[in-house]
């Protein structure tokens, strides 16, 4: 009975080491599955809120007190284009520019010999011209004398009479072309009718030049003097429509005059784009000269309007568009605007916003509607 007994002792602590070795694999296996759950647990992502930083600037109202500059330059009011009536080889120019020159001047000379043969030929031809109407004169009398005696026919008197009708005429468009030829000789000089200054000239001694062709450009400062500025389309519309403008020296500004516009051209610079415009100046300083380098100060009249950051301003379906925060939610949403005229680094907005409203200034591009956002810095 003993063998049976220690036969089977070793099997059965075979069996319980067995056992135990499957228990302890069993621990093993869900200790490294729950550390592998806990892993993947670590792992899944975790749902984080998308908040932009922006910069934010308060929306205030309040008036415009900024006026526009203009930079322009003094001319005459009234300048004139001085002219040959004729044309010919211009011999003598007896002015240049700067030279300020009274009525009767005499500004430049052609040669005339050609208009003076023309003379010499009209002179003659008149001279003829007398000499027929004399003849017929003396035919017209001795044939009125011969009818009122019975000595001649009525047809010889009326012949008579045709032919001293004809040499008075020949003799009145002899002379006519006469006093043409006078003319053309004095046109020969060129003499001016008013004073003024002598600011521009267009031919020199020697070249041949044509009728009306500009000799010399004379200004006429005594009868009035403008401030001559191109103003863009856009401050046109906006000006007001009696604008006072006051007009100083760029070298100089203490020395300054007041303005009204007296003329506004009715057509844009082709290659500009701008409208000159003519500002008339009363009282002006002696030391505004023609030629003067001069900048118009323009004020816009008041108005209730809000000035905010270039960097503001965004579009949105083809609007000026900018972003307003809502400090309740912290959220923003675009409003569109009004833009009434763009400054250096600012933009005048007229209609749009309120005041007070906060308007994001830096980080527009990343925006959304409904996004919330963190304010990095703001300005009153």
């Amino acid at each position: 009975m003993i063998r049976p007994l220690l036969s089977r002792t070793p099997n059965t602590l075979a069996a319980r080491k067995a056992k135990g070795f499957g228990a302890q694999k069993l621990l093993l296996v869900g200790a490294v599955s729950l550390l592998t759950l806990s892993a993947c647990q670590q792992e899944a992502p975790v749902a984080v809120e998308d908040i932009r930083p922006v910069r934010t600037v308060v929306a205030n109202r309040g008036a415009e007190i900024d006026p526009i500059t203009l930079s322009g330059r003094l001319e005459a009011e009234n300048e004139a284009a001085v002219a040959f009536r004729i044309g010919g080889r211009m011999i003598e120019r007896r002015v240049n520019v700067g030279d300020t020159i009274t009525a009767g001047t005499e500004i430049a000379r052609l040669d005339a010999q050609d208009e003076t043969n023309a003379e010499r030929s009209a002179r003659a031809a008149l001279d003829a011209a007398v000499g027929r109407q004399l003849q017929a004169r003396g035919a017209f009398d001795r044939q009125q004398t011969l009818l009122k005696d019975g000595f001649t026919t009525r047809g010889r008197f009326d012949e008579a009479q045709e032919a001293l009708t004809s040499a008075n005429a020949a003799v009145d468009s002899a002379r006519a072309q006469l006093q043409i030829a006078r003319d053309r000789v004095g046109f020969t000089r060129l003499v001016a009718s008013t004073g003024g200054t002598v600011t521009a000239r267009g031919a020199e001694p020697g070249e041949v030049v044509q009728a009306g062709q500009m000799i010399v450009r004379v200004a006429r400062p005594n009868e009035g003097i403008d401030a001559v500025f191109d103003l863009p389309a856009r401050m046109l519309r906006e000006a007001p429509k009696y604008p006072q403008i006051t007009i100083r020296l760029s070298d100089a500004p203490e020395i300054a005059v007041q303005g009204k516009v007296r003329e506004v051209s009715p057509q844009a610079d082709p290659v500009t784009g701008t409208f000159k415009i003519r500002i008339a100046l009363k009282d002006m300083p002696t030391e505004m000269r023609l030629g003067s380098v001069v900048t118009g100060e323009l004020r816009i009249d008041a108005e209730d309007i809000i000035t905010i950051p270039a960097t503001a301003l965004t579009s949105f379906d083809q609007q000026p568009t900018v972003w307003i925060v809502d400090p309740q939610t912290e959220t923003v949403s675009s409003r569109p605007v009004k833009v009434t005229r763009f400054e250096t680094n600012s933009v005048v907005v007229s209609e749009g916003l309120e005041g007070g409203e906060i308007v994001v200034t830096a980080g527009v591009q990343s925006l959304r509607p409904g996004q919330k956002v963190r304010v990095a810095g703001a300005r009153q």
